[in-house]
């Protein structure tokens, strides 16, 4: 996990979500803490095609920020894309 350290001892999970549809399967099985919980941050270093370069807006779905983590601290790249974003095109 990302947003916390866990001594919990590990199991077998699944990753899914909406990534590009709400039936996505980000990571099948790996082992993971078995205190995760709703809310804990995981980081997943790569996702295919669902990278930053290819990214849009498919299905409404704002994108996510670009960050970097060094020595433990965090630098955001590119900012978490909002709904006036999604919408600043739409003549309406």
């Amino acid at each position: 996990m990302a947003s916390r350290r866990s001594e919990a001892p590990p199991r077998l999970a699944r990753i899914v979500g909406h990534h590009c549809e709400s039936g996505d399967i980000v990571v099948k099985d790996e082992y993971m803490p078995a205190d995760i919980t709703a809310g804990d941050l995981v980081a997943v270093p790569v996702t295919g095609a669902y990278c930053r370069s290819m990214s849009s807006n498919y299905n409404a779905a704002l994108r996510p920020p670009v960050v970097a983590v060094k020595d433990g601290a965090i630098r955001t790249l590119v900012r978490r894309e909002t709904m006036d974003d999604l919408l600043a095109t739409d003549l309406g």
